[in-house]
């Protein structure tokens, strides 16, 4: 998903997308991020267009990544909640149910 679909998708208006994802919804963006970074750097991508290439193929990393963890785990990665606004007590017990 696109940051703008990610956002609708959590039903978020205005607020920072980050602050409402769970550990592992952090992770994988930061994974896809980190790979489009070093990929970045290793092709030397100058331009738009290299550079949409190096974001695809480390987004595609990360989205492989989180797709094979859920088909191990059972549960999708993404989920529509709102961080911010769960209770404290839920995201203990969403924390302890994945161990």
């Amino acid at each position: 998903m696109t940051p703008s679909e990610y956002k609708e998708f959590k039903r978020l208006k205005r607020e920072n997308l980050r602050d409402h994802m769970t550990d592992l919804e952090l992770i994988f963006s930061m994974l896809g991020e980190a790979a489009t970074t070093e990929i970045a750097r290793e092709k030397d991508a100058q331009g738009f267009d290299e550079n949409k290439d190096a974001a695809q193929r480390g987004g595609k990393i990360a989205g492989d990544a989180k797709t094979k963890l859920e088909i191990e785990s059972g549960k999708k990665v993404s989920t529509q909640g709102n961080y911010l606004t769960e209770p404290q007590n839920k995201k203990l017990l969403d924390t302890d149910e994945s161990d």
